[in-house]
């Protein structure tokens, strides 16, 4: 998604006059030491105080190095070496760094505030993402953070009172520095609407206006941390602000996943925005003399041209240490599974399987849209009969793609399943498991014109009739060439796929696995359209062909849920046994799942895990 080439060798410099600023094209330091950022800083030099801004963005808890991931480790690691060859340095974060990999879910967001921590940020914006875990938690981590959480359009509801300071103000070399953040009013509808419902997304615009009036008589240099984005579906873009508000000088933008290799000027305004899970580090250098900007110039550095850099070591020991902690919730059972769960990639790109269905139906419970699909591709490994842990489950869905829902016209539901029967029987990973669907293949029709027989709820799909769809983020962004959903309205976000099929599994138990028969291969009936609704008064021009037999379908057996073990009531301490609940270990003890979450101070009720002590409620 939003994938970009970063320059790595050094560019030739253009010139151009925004405001008496000079905004020049960079690129990556040949050589990533700190001499070599030094002698390009000489080279690229302006007058007056050097100061340089680091940034990310939609980093979304990558935190652990994984191509073309850097890893948050190696990303400290250059900021010490930015920070050695320019002491005026500032790390910053615009947005969507909490949640979207097991190493944050798992706590809630608060291992990723541990590392940001200790890589020294300087300031953050949430990001709609933020949200996920609900408004209180976010206010729980901003506490937890070791620099300011910052944005100057967010509004508590109930008491009509800013939750986060608008801004911040630092004094770099003598140089003061306004930093002020801004949220996209669509977090209203691009996290789970429950955890907003009483927050509210003032105008970014007016609220940028209002920064800079307020920031230009106290400051030198004005920065906006912007989690806005400027793709199409955006409503309203980093673009259309700087365009309405002159004055910023730096705009760091996020929330589209847009790489923007040597930024962006547009008003004399310098965009910056580094893609997407650390894949980049943002690096905008500026220098400012006698209160005025003369120069200003933004590029990025990826993961070849930190090939040889050093991951700082305090951090990546946190990583090390977080991530072992987590192993036991990993290694939990989830239920037990009569039967394998088949995700083999050449099985999951060419055809219905029973994971695919599982999936799917987690999708569509955990949004309550009318159908879901997801691709094929996004499926990586099988699950076999047995226990079945978290970690599997993660190794299953491993990108911390959200599920999203967005509404769509019938016509881009058969489209959207054309697209994923293009290469059939070949396989594909756009190739589309369904839930509240079912669709059959015609592998003798030529590519665009294979899917026949659509039903949606067990009726044939309206062409025109507008449905609410759960699918995944990759696919909402346009990937695996799903671009009928690319600018699609919005109704919702739910969390992980991983933490969806989690809970599906958990929830329904024996129900969890009772699908089949959703994707068949079989001839195009002479009288039926794609849709499935016959079309009045068009006789058949030509026979059918005798229909191709029908590849058998798994046949799913149900997953039996874990037997939870007989619980003693004679002691103060319990030890969790695979299975248990939080819910059903209070039952067997005559207390409630709160008390325990309280008594032992548990960060999520939900991830406890076998051998685990709980601490009881003395006895009355």
């Amino acid at each position: 998604m939003f994938k970009g080439k970063t320059v790595f060798a050094l560019a030739m410099s253009a010139f151009m006059t925004f405001n008496a600023a000079s905004l020049v094209s960079a690129a990556a330091p040949a050589t990533l030491t700190v001499d070599g950022i030094k002698q390009q800083m000489q080279q690229d030099a302006g007058t007056g105080t050097h100061i340089t801004l680091l940034h990310t963005n939609d980093v979304h808890a990558h935190a652990v190095e994984e191509s073309p991931s850097m890893g948050l480790a190696k990303i400290a690691g250059l900021a010490d070496l930015y920070r050695a060859a320019n002491p005026n340095t500032l790390l910053l974060d615009d947005g969507d760094a909490v949640h979207g990999t097991s190493f944050a879910t798992l706590v809630r967001g608060e291992s990723m505030i541990q590392v940001m921590n200790k890589m020294g940020y300087a300031a953050m914006e949430p990001g709609n993402h933020e949200f996920d875990y609900g408004y209180e938690r976010l206010l729980e981590l901003a506490k937890m953070a070791n620099f300011p959480v910052i944005s100057s359009n967010i509004i508590q509801k109930d008491t009509g009172k800013a939750p986060f300071e608008p801004y911040i103000i630092r004094e770099v070399d003598g140089v003061k520095v306004g930093i002020f953040g801004l949220e996209t009013p669509e977090t209203a509808y691009k996290t789970n609407p429950n955890n907003v419902k009483n927050v509210e997304f003032t105008d970014p615009t007016e609220a940028a206006r209002k920064m800079v009036t307020e920031l230009k008589g106290k400051v030198d240099v004005i920065v906006a941390l912007g989690h806005i984005g400027m793709d199409q579906s955006t409503e309203q873009t980093s673009i259309d602000i700087v365009k309405a508000v002159p004055g910023i000088d730096v705009f760091i933008d996020g929330h589209s996943h847009t790489l923007l290799t040597n930024g962006q000027t547009e008003n004399g305004t310098l965009i910056a925005s580094t893609g997407e899970y650390g894949e980049h580090l943002g690096v905008v250098d500026l220098w400012v003399d006698k209160g005025a900007v003369t120069k200003k110039e933004a590029y990025t550095v990826d993961e070849k041209a930190a090939a040889n850099v050093t991951p700082n070591a305090e951090v990546a020991s946190l990583i090390d240490s977080i991530k072992a902690s987590q192993e036991p919730i990993l290694n939990e059972v989830v239920a037990q599974s009569p039967v394998a769960l088949e995700g083999a990639r050449e099985k999951v790109r060419a055809g219905e399987t029973n994971l695919g269905d599982l999936i799917t139906d987690a999708m569509r419970s955990i949004s309550g849209a009318d159908a879901a699909i997801t691709n094929g591709g996004g499926i990586r490994a099988s699950i076999d009969a047995g226990p079945v842990t978290k970690g599997e489950i993660v190794t299953v869905l491993p990108f911390g793609n959200l599920v999203i829902s967005i509404q769509v016209t019938g016509k881009d539901i058969l489209a959207a399943l054309e697209n994923g029967a293009t290469d059939y029987p070949t396989p594909k990973g756009a190739f589309s498991h369904v839930s509240g669907i079912t669709y059959k293949i015609d592998p003798s029709k030529p590519a665009g014109s294979r899917v026949h027989s659509v039903t949606v709820g067990g009726k044939a799909l309206d062409l025109n009739k507008t449905y609410n769809l759960a699918t995944n983020d990759f696919m909402v962004a346009g990937g695996d060439e799903y671009k009928m959903f690319v600018g699609k309205q919005q109704t919702g976000t739910y969390g992980t796929l991983d933490e969806a099929l989690i809970e599906y599994m958990q929830k329904n138990g024996s129900k969890s696995l009772t699908s089949g028969k959703r994707i068949v291969e079989a001839a195009t009936p002479a009288t039926t359209p794609a849709t499935g609704t016959p079309t009045p008064g068009k006789p058949a021009t030509t026979p059918a062909k005798p229909a191709t037999p029908a590849k058998p379908p798994i046949v799913a057996d149900p997953i039996k849920p874990v037997p939870a073990p007989p619980v003693s009531g004679d002691s103060d301490v319990y030890v969790v046994k695979s299975g248990d609940t939080l819910y059903s270990i209070a039952k067997n003890h005559g207390t409630t799942w709160k008390v325990l979450r309280d008594l032992n101070d548990l960060k999520n009720p939900h991830w406890i895990y076998p051998g685990q002590k709980l601490e009881l409620p003395a006895a009355s």
